[in-house]
């Protein structure tokens, strides 16, 4: 995926919040315009293929200082927000760091 096509496809409002990312965010306390921030401003730490669904990435982005990951995909023409989360212990040791699943 390429982070200039999303971070322009945000910018012109083009873009949809799945059910999930919203209830995620709403539990994370992660308003709209702090997603669109840290897509804005991020940069992209994975790339997943297509498994059916489309391809996806996951980027960091950082809003006041609070690191957001957002999962953002394709719908049709339009970026999809798949999930958002604060990056955090158990799964990740830092923002750019997964805990190893040994």
């Amino acid at each position: 995926m390429d982070i200039e096509i999303i971070k322009a496809k945000v910018r012109q409002g083009h873009f949809v919040i799945s059910s999930h990312a919203d209830q995620e965010a709403s539990d994370e306390d992660i308003d709209i315009a702090e997603i669109c921030d840290a897509i804005l401003n991020d940069e992209m730490l994975e790339q997943y293929a297509d498994t059916g669904r489309g391809e996806s990435c996951l980027v960091l982005g950082f809003v006041d200082d609070r690191p957001i990951h957002v999962v953002c995909g394709w719908r049709r023409e339009d970026v999809v927000i798949i999930t958002v989360y604060i990056p955090k212990l158990p799964k990740f040791v830092d923002p750019w760091t997964r805990r190893s699943s040994r």
